[in-house]
């Protein structure tokens, strides 16, 4: 599997296009744009013979995995979006424009992109030749139809000065069990971009007594039904504005194809057996680069993606996009909570696997941002669950179910002596702050990172405050600094000195309508590798 960094990949395009000279590039260019113009004139000949469709931009648009030079547009016609889209089974051209401005008067790039029936209709495409750390506005064109204004942003140049940056991160949407309130009041953020960190669908069977839509959605298998399972949730306006107004880097967990899976290993092999399950893989694999603003480096080969990679942001901030699914060895003693084992112990098992995990350490080695983040899916941190004094219990499906695999990422922290780590997580529905020691065992045992989990959008439904396992948590693991189970999203500001990570929650997810509130507010010091809590609220009931 390729290992990917954008930012090393553009620079060997960039490199290797004045090593060639100009002559290369024209000819180049003269091989590959008569052809696309050819493609491009036929796709428009038959759109034009065929009847107008529908408003085909019905699931909106969005932008992606920003760099110093140029971000990737997304839209997906589908005018009958429930019902596998409703596009006619050949390519049709989609204009596309970039502009300083969003009225369009200032346009600084304009093109044509054909979208195809193999991949859903969707339209991926990577703008360059932009300006770094500049706002643009975009849009779409189908016949005479054009999509939302959207708005987006480029990167800071490569290890340029950066003061500060701001950004969210989420995950977690269950469609059925709730409103997304919280993309609402994010859209309205002032952010740079936004993280998600996955379960952007749930692949299990859908009704909804709290959604105005009584129709029951049974479990998804073929490329259809994930089409339609995404199209159900980006029909949400509230969605569509978060999307529409930032750039967004994402990656997935496991219910993008089945709850809990394992790399090659389904949740339940009585239900499914590996052949199909690798079979319904590569489907959902597909139909997630269909409807996320990735790159074509992440065009699926089958049953595998390339979905990891690493983003730069000047000097000040460096994303490490991980991978937890794909390349895991299957949970030790099923997938839920239990005493450690034997095998869940044992030093060969990974969570990342071999390659992966090697570029992550590699990466972290040779960085020179000031901030340098995991972005990825599941609890980092140790967590006992198991509040007799001596015992032990902790998710299987976490971290915790694979530590030899943590701790060879720890104790290349520590003897490296990198600073400045953030583990960026989500998965688990709920709010927590953690500091990541060398040894989780011993309270005294040196910080080397800290963790901030987030929330859902609205996984879990309606939250508390607190829960009844609260004290007991915080007190068996004094390592983790704050827990609290409303929904909503996180907020992190950075600038060279501070990293400050704030916790924005709603009380309701049931009804619409709920107000925003800062639950809790976390300061890192540069160098630091502990919490400062500078705001907690007990939010009103």
């Amino acid at each position: 599997m390729k290992k990917i960094d954008l930012q090393s990949e553009m620079l060997d395009r960039r490199n290797f296009l004045k090593k060639t000279g100009k002559g290369v590039g024209i000819a180049l260019g003269a091989a590959l744009v008569p052809s696309l113009q050819m493609n491009i004139a036929a796709a428009e000949s038959t759109s034009n013979n065929s009847s107008n469709i529908a408003y085909p931009f019905t699931l909106g648009i969005a932008s992606g995995d920003p760099l110093p030079d140029g971000v990737v547009l997304w839209t997906r016609l589908a005018p009958d979006p429930l019902n596998g889209g409703g596009m006619p089974n050949h390519p049709f051209p989609v204009q596309w424009e970039v502009s300083l401005d969003s009225n369009f008067i200032n346009v600084v790039k304009r093109g044509t992109e054909l979208s195809k029936p193999q991949l859903g209709h969707s339209v991926h495409v990577e703008v360059d030749g932009l300006e770094p750390a500049t706002w643009y506005y975009y849009r779409f064109k189908s016949q005479s139809d054009f999509s939302p204004v959207g708005r987006t942003k480029t990167a800071p140049a490569y290890n340029s000065p950066v003061d500060k940056l701001n950004f969210a991160f989420a995950s977690c949407q269950n469609w059925p069990v709730g409103f997304y309130t919280a993309y609402q009041h994010m859209a309205k953020d002032d952010l740079d971009f936004v993280v998600h960190l996955g379960d952007y669908i749930y692949e299990g069977k859908h009704s909804s007594k709290i959604r105005p839509n009584d129709q029951v959605y049974q479990e998804i298998y073929t490329i259809d039904d994930y089409r339609n399972r995404y199209a159900l949730y980006k029909l949400d306006s509230d969605l569509q504005a978060a999307h529409a107004n930032f750039p967004w880097i994402v990656t997935f967990d496991d219910h993008e194809v089945d709850n809990n899976y394992a790399g090659e290993v389904p949740q339940d092999p009585d239900k499914q057996s590996t052949e199909d399950f690798m079979k319904r893989r590569a489907l959902a694999y597909q139909a997630y680069y269909e409807h996320m603003p990735l790159r074509r480096t992440s065009v699926p080969n089958g049953s595998d993606i390339q979905i990891y990679r690493r983003l730069s942001f000047g000097n000040l901030l460096e994303v490490n996009v991980l991978d937890t699914r794909q390349y895991r060895d299957d949970q030790a003693n099923g997938d839920g909570w239990k005493v450690p084992t034997p095998e869940s112990e044992d030093p060969t098992r990974t969570l990342l696997g071999e390659q992966q995990e090697s570029w992550l350490l590699e990466g972290l080695a040779a960085s020179q941002s000031k901030w340098k983040v995991l972005a990825q899916q599941v609890f980092f941190a140790h967590r006992d669950g198991d509040f007799d004094p001596g015992e032990e219990y902790v998710s299987m499906d976490s971290w915790d179910g694979y530590p030899a695999a943590r701790q060879r990422i720890v104790d290349f922290l520590a003897e490296k002596d990198i600073n400045n780590t953030v583990v960026l997580t989500g998965d688990v529905h709920t709010n927590w702050a953690n500091e990541i020691k060398v040894d989780f065992h011993d309270p005294n045992s040196e910080n080397v990172a800290v963790e901030f989990v987030g929330t859902s959008i609205t996984s879990n439904g309606d939250g508390s405050d607190v829960n009844s396992n609260t004290a007991q948590y915080l007190k068996e693991n004094p390592h983790i600094k704050f827990f609290n189970n409303y929904r909503g999203y996180v907020r992190c500001k950075l600038t060279q000195q501070t990293w400050q990570t704030d916790y924005q929650v709603v009380r309701y997810v049931s009804r619409p309508g709920a107000p925003i509130e800062t639950r809790a507010s976390f300061i890192v010091e540069d160098g630091k590798s502990s919490l400062q809590q500078v705001k907690t609220e007990a939010v009103p009931v």
